[in-house]
C-alpha cells in the first residue's frame, strides 16, 4: 500500500506541474488567419476565449489550474484511486474486427474516453489515448491501470478520428502522431485544435474543424459537433483558446452519442431533440467531484443526461471516463457502482464493458460485474450537482448482489 500511496504522490504533484505549467505557448500563436478568423466568428468566441451556455464554477484555481490545497488532499485522502489486483483486459487484434457488426453497430472500449465505434459500415475512434500516463513528462503523472487492450499497430482501417478537447486525457501527441502516419483517417476537432495537430505534423487537407451544430459528411455518415459544458487548455497561457464538443455520430441506420467532457447543461435536451434517438450514448461518467462539478456529469448525471424521456433519448448507457487513470478523489470503481444504482431507479438499460470488449447495442447487453468490490461514497455522501441544473441526485442503496 506504501507503494500505491507513493504513486498518487507522485500523480498529484505531476498533475499540479502539467496543468500549471504545460505548455507555456498559446494555441493562438500557431493558428494562421483563417483558423484565427474561424474561431473569431463563433458564437462561442468572446473576448479571445471561448465560453459555455451557462457559467462554470470548477473549483480549482483561476483557469482550472490546480491548487496545492487539492494536491494536499489528492496526497492524503484515504480512497483506494488505483486497482489493487490485474484488471482483466481482453486483448484484442485487428482479425477481430474483419466481420462486420451483425446489426451496424459495434462499440469497442479501449480504455477512458477511448471508444472504437463500428457503424454502418464506417469505423470512428474517439480520444485516441494509448500514452501510459496524461501526462508531457514521460516519467510522471497518472499511470495507466493496464496496458491498452488493443495495440496501436492492430487497429482496423479508420475513416475518422474525433476528438473533444485538448486536455492531455484526451489529446495525445504520440497517438495522433502514430495515426497521422499509418492511417488515412480524417481528424474531425472542435475549432482550434487543427492548429496544434498541423504543428504535430498532420497535413490541413486532413483536418476538418467545427463549431458547435456543425457538421461533415464522410460518405453516408454525419459527425455533428454538438454542445459541451467544459473548458480547454494545455499550459498556463492558452486556457479555452481551444473549443470543446460533443459528437453525434449518425448512420443511414445507426445513431451514436460521444460526450468527451462536460457538465450537465440544457443543451443537452437540444441535442436529442434534434439527433436522438441515440442507439448509444458514450457518456463521461468518472473523474468527477462536487469541486468541478459544472465540467463533469459525474454518475448520476450521466443517467439524467442519457434518459430517453428527459435529454438525449438514449437507449443503452456505455459509461466512459473512468477505469484508466486516477484523476479524481473517488474510488477507482465508485462511477460504476454509482451509475448502476441511478440507472436501476431510473430503468436504464446499461451495459459496462471490460477494458477491449466489444458490445452490439442491437443485440441483448446487460451490466456484468467484472470490477472488484472496493468502499466507495454514494450520491448522498459525494453529491455531484452542475450548477444553474435543478435535479436532485439519487442516493439509493446499492443493488444487492452487485
Amino acid at each position: 500500500m506504501q507503494i500505491k500511496r507513493c504513486t498518487v504522490v507522485a500523480a498529484a504533484l505531476a498533475l499540479a506541474v502539467v496543468l500549471t505549467v504545460g505548455s507555456c505557448t498559446s494555441m493562438h500563436a500557431w493558428a494562421k488567419d483563417a483558423q484565427l478568423a474561424r474561431m473569431q466568428a463563433s458564437p462561442q468566441y468572446r473576448d479571445g476565449r471561448f465560453v459555455n451556455p451557462l457559467p462554470v464554477r470548477n473549483g480549482l484555481n483561476g483557469e482550472g489550474h490546480v491548487s496545492w490545497n487539492l494536491a494536499r488532499r489528492w496526497m492524503t485522502g484515504g480512497e483506494i484511486r488505483i486497482p489493487e489486483q490485474t484488471l482483466p483486459v481482453l486483448q484484442r487484434h485487428r482479425a477481430d474486427f474483419a466481420p462486420p457488426a451483425r446489426d451496424g453497430l459495434r462499440l469497442t472500449w479501449l480504455g477512458h474516453s477511448t471508444v472504437l465505434i463500428e457503424i454502418d459500415g464506417y469505423r470512428v475512434l474517439t480520444d485516441p489515448l494509448w500514452a501510459a500516463n496524461v501526462s508531457p513528462l514521460s516519467l510522471h503523472g497518472s499511470q495507466r491501470f493496464s496496458v491498452p487492450p488493443l495495440a496501436l499497430a492492430e487497429l482496423p482501417a479508420l475513416d475518422a478520428v474525433l476528438i473533444s478537447h485538448d486536455h492531455y486525457d484526451h489529446l495525445d501527441r504520440a497517438t495522433i502522431t502514430f495515426l497521422n502516419n499509418n492511417s488515412a483517417a480524417k481528424f474531425i476537432v472542435p475549432l482550434g485544435i487543427g492548429a496544434q495537430l498541423e504543428r504535430w505534423g498532420v497535413p490541413s487537407q486532413r483536418i476538418v474543424e467545427l463549431d458547435w451544430w456543425q457538421e461533415h459528411a464522410l460518405g453516408r455518415l454525419t459527425l455533428a459537433s454538438t454542445p459541451a459544458r467544459h473548458f480547454s487548455g494545455r499550459g498556463l497561457f492558452d486556457g479555452d483558446k481551444t473549443l470543446w464538443s460533443s459528437w453525434v455520430i449518425a448512420g443511414p441506420t445507426r445513431r451514436v452519442f460521444f460526450s468527451g467532457d462536460t457538465g450537465m447543461f440544457p443543451g443537452l435536451t437540444e441535442i436529442g431533440r434534434r439527433y436522438g434517438p441515440f442507439d448509444a450514448t458514450l457518456i463521461e461518467t468518472g473523474g468527477y467531484s462536487a469541486l468541478w462539478a459544472d465540467v463533469h456529469l459525474g454518475p448520476e448525471q450521466a443517467v439524467q443526461a442519457h434518459q430517453a424521456h428527459q435529454a438525449l433519448r438514449g437507449r443503452l448507457l456505455v459509461p466512459i471516463h473512468w477505469g484508466t487513470f486516477s484523476m479524481a478523489l473517488h474510488a477507482w470503481t465508485e462511477p460504476v457502482e454509482r451509475l448502476l444504482v441511478a440507472a436501476q431507479a431510473e430503468s436504464v438499460a446499461v451495459a459496462i464493458p471490460r477494458p477491449g470488449e466489444s458490445i452490439e447495442p442491437g443485440a441483448a447487453v446487460a451490466a456484468i460485474r467484472w470490477w472488484p468490490m472496493v468502499a466507495w461514497q454514494r450520491a448522498g455522501e459525494a453529491p455531484v450537482v452542475s450548477s444553474g441544473m435543478a435535479h436532485p441526485a439519487s442516493d439509493r442503496a446499492p443493488v444487492p448482489g452487485r
